[in-house]
């Protein structure tokens, strides 16, 4: 018999619009003869189910949807909900309040890993290399003074929640701190200023399958842009090479800490975690760990799943089946 999968997207924060370009591509490549995939927005106005083109409103009390008397009880929640509520733990935490399977890391690490600062604080903790960085609150601590005495030029200027790179920038002098600031506080009340690395920026998703975690194989951006801004990452002002062309013992470095991050987060489903081999000491910089990566055809995820040899439609159902695992009605 076939499961019934809800394949969530839309969202709260402006990464709405990619999450409906990822569940788009998502759908396309479902297994049909496994599952029934229907569509849900998550939007500021309702939680709605899209069948056959018409809007049906969700029951939160047990996320089901009535579709003209017939109630359709979901087994399992794939989630291409990026930034608020997918990424954050919101709707992690609903759906283990309820009971019901999800694939993507549970509320806590999703929680952890959304906010910047407390991702990078715990990877440093257990040794893992990060930027020198700085987290100041809207109103309250930031001090132009304190940024340029403690951080060397260029940093980044990010806001410390959210992704799809808004409202982040590139800062040369202290001559455009001020306005770098100012647009990442219209994204978030709390931003984080870090010290940019020189290096080769490298990344890479990983899943779990059947309690085995799995690196696929790594790419590298060459951004057209001065960095791998929204329009590099979806305006195509990037060049993403996969595999990327690195040593085999880099890829083997680079596995390593992924699979240590992966771990030490403990993430399930897959993620997808940036890092920054640096020029002059050939470290591995970790930048942030990303819980609900983007699926759209743009995507990097589903381009290193392909190199892997995977199938699109091999790799849901693999993401779908794992989510049984993880928590059962």
């Amino acid at each position: 018999m076939k499961k019934n999968i809800a394949l969530v997207t839309g969202g709260l924060s402006g990464e709405a619009v990619i999450s409906y370009k990822s569940a788009n591509s998502v759908l396309k490549n479902i297994d049909s003869e496994k599952y029934n995939c229907y569509l849900v927005d998550i939007r500021k106005d309702g939680w709605f189910c899209n069948i056959d083109k018409a809007e049906f409103p969700i029951d939160k009390n047990n996320f089901s949807v009535n579709k003209n008397g017939e109630v359709i009880i979901f087994d399992s929640a794939l989630i291409i909900l990026h930034g608020t509520p997918g990424e954050d733990g919101k709707i992690q935490g609903y759906f283990e309040c309820i009971g019901m399977p999800y694939t993507s890391c549970d509320t806590a690490t999703s929680a952890i890993t959304f906010n910047k600062k407390n991702t990078i604080a715990i990877a440093a903790m257990a040794g893992i290399n990060v930027a020198k960085s700085l987290q100041f609150f809207k109103n309250d601590s930031y001090s132009e003074n304190v940024v340029i005495s403690s951080l060397k030029f260029p940093v980044f200027v990010k806001p410390n929640n959210g992704g799809s790179s808004l409202g982040i920038s590139k800062v040369l002098g202290k001559e455009t701190l001020n306005a770098a600031v100012a647009k990442a506080f219209k994204e978030d009340d709390q931003i984080i200023i870090e010290e940019y690395i020189k290096g080769r920026e490298l990344t890479i998703g990983v899943f779990k399958k059947q309690n085995e975690i799995i690196p696929l194989p790594a790419t590298e951006i060459l951004s057209k842009n001065d960095f791998f801004d929204f329009e590099a990452k979806y305006n195509g002002a990037s060049e993403e090479i996969t595999p990327a062309k690195i040593d085999n013992d880099v890829v083997e470095y680079l596995n390593n800490e992924a699979i240590k991050v992966y771990k030490l987060f403990n993430c399930r489903g897959v993620v997808r975690i940036d890092f920054i081999l640096c020029e002059e000491n050939g470290k591995l910089y970790m930048l942030e760990i990303n819980t609900v990566p983007g699926q759209s055809a743009a995507s990097i995820v589903p381009q290193q799943v392909l190199a892997m040899g995977l199938s699109l439609k091999e790799f849901y159902s693999s993401m779908i089946e794992e989510s049984f695992n993880n928590g059962k009605k």
